[in-house]
């Protein structure tokens, strides 16, 4: 009996297996060693829908859960408070299931959820123009470098060696296939050449530490280099946005934006920048317009990608649509509006000082760098990073990066607004322990 999953007829078969020219199914796939034409599956009896819950949960309730955890990781993907509406609004089924925007006329809500997420990133990171269709935070890093080599004409990207090394880990990727050259330079460089088509920095950067932006910003420009900014999205709840300093392009890591961590992704790639160099902006850009009738309407403003134009004009071949994600992002930024956000950023702020405090008043403990730092800060540590982690593992703590491939017996710690101050006070008791045993 044909299976009611494939649509293919006898008649289809025949005709398909003549076209190829093989008589039947088997003769096709006669290659295929005969031990493993007939393998059987092993699968255990059938369970009734009550049974299968029930193992589900089981298997479910093997693996960790932050909620039974203090986490004090950060590095990139961070933990924190997600208002219950993001759910409920990301949840609808209008918007959980909704495809790319291709057609205007039976996506209006979805694109519209795209343009009002582009105009709360603008307004956070004070540019001027924002898509909507980067993968997550690094490969929006690498978009920027390309970019800036198209506007620029030039070849050569200066990256700040405090920059997240996977960032610079995906950049050195995507410029190997164009023929870019990538340079790391140190914090206190003094100049860029000519050649340079831009310098990336991130803000704060990848230890904790807060970068002078004023400064890089005016050595990038005098070199006839544009400014890319990797953005902290929750610390700009505090801190002046990126435009104020000058960045031509500023992209960030969205997740903290409303989504949890996930054990990594999705992310959300950020990606602005100034209006004079929208044409070579990659992605997609929603814009809102007017009908025939003089009605509202939200449509595709600008779609750079090969699907859609010519390949060898496209501006990018590797986006995405993240309207779910962008989405999140911006019932967060709507519902926690200014002063959340702001609340939320001075909370970080202040717990991880307060931690940092502590940690540096124990015997053999010392911060490694005196530059302000935000939520994240980097510790030097009297035994190895990596007991003092196991130690707190055991006590229900996840600790921070170990850095001592680059930096010996170094810890970068993240606060966030999610830290208790007795779960603070915990980590730094353990700390305190594992530090005497030595």
């Amino acid at each position: 009996m044909p299976s009611p999953y494939i649509p293919n007829t006898d008649a289809d078969r025949r005709a398909m297996l003549r076209e190829i020219g093989v008589a039947s199914v088997n003769e096709l796939f006669r290659d295929v060693p005969e031990k493993f034409l007939d393998v059987p599956f092993r699968l255990p009896s059938p369970l009734s829908e009550l049974e299968l819950k029930a193992e589900l949960k089981r298997m479910a309730d093997a693996n960790a859960s932050l909620d039974d955890y203090a986490c004090f990781l950060g590095a990139g993907f961070y933990r924190h408070f997600i208002p219950s509406v993001v759910g409920h609004i990301t949840g609808r089924s209008e918007f959980y299931t909704a495809y790319t925007p291709y057609q205007a006329e039976v996506s209006q809500g979805t694109l519209q959820s795209i343009y009002e997420y582009q105009s709360l990133v603008c307004q956070l990171t004070g540019m001027e123009v924002s898509n909507a269709g980067m993968y997550d935070g690094s490969t929006a890093a690498a978009e920027a470098a390309l970019m800036a080599c198209r506007v620029t004409g030039k070849n050569k990207v200066d990256v700040l060696a405090s920059v997240n090394p996977r960032y610079v880990d995906v950049m050195e990727t995507y410029a190997g296939g164009q023929a870019i050259s990538l340079h790391k330079l140190p914090s206190d460089f003094e100049s860029l050449s000519a050649d340079s088509a831009c310098l990336v920095v991130q803000q704060p950067d990848f230890f904790g530490c807060l970068e002078d932006l004023a400064s890089v910003a005016a050595k990038a420009h005098a070199a006839g280099a544009l400014l890319v900014v990797i953005a902290d999205p929750i610390s700009l709840g505090m801190y002046r946005p990126p435009a104020d300093y000058g960045a031509d392009i500023v992209v960030a890591e969205g997740q903290s934006l409303g989504s949890p961590l996930n054990f990594g992704g999705p992310g959300l790639g950020i990606f602005t920048c100034r209006n004079q160099y929208l044409r070579q902006m990659p992605g997609r850009l929603a814009g809102r317009t007017m009908d025939s009738r003089g009605r509202p309407g939200y449509v595709l403003t600008m779609a750079t990608r090969e699907q859609h134009i010519r390949r060898e004009r496209a501006t990018s071949n590797i986006c995405t649509n993240e309207a779910l994600v962008s989405l999140a992002a911006a019932v967060y930024l709507a519902v926690m509006g200014k002063s959340g956000l702001r609340q939320v950023a001075e909370l970080c702020y202040h717990k991880a000082h307060y931690a940092a405090a502590a940690i540096a008043d124990l015997e053999g403990y010392s911060l490694v760098f005196p530059s302000p730092f935000f939520r994240e800060f980097v510790v030097r540590c009297p035994v190895s990073p990596r007991r003092i982690n196991e130690a707190l593992y055991r006590q229900n703590i996840v600790g921070g990066l170990d850095l001592s491939e680059t930096l010996p017996d170094s810890l970068l710690l993240c606060v966030t607004e999610m830290n208790t101050k007795s779960e603070i006070d915990r980590m730094v008791e353990v700390m305190k322990k594992v530090g005497a045993e030595k």
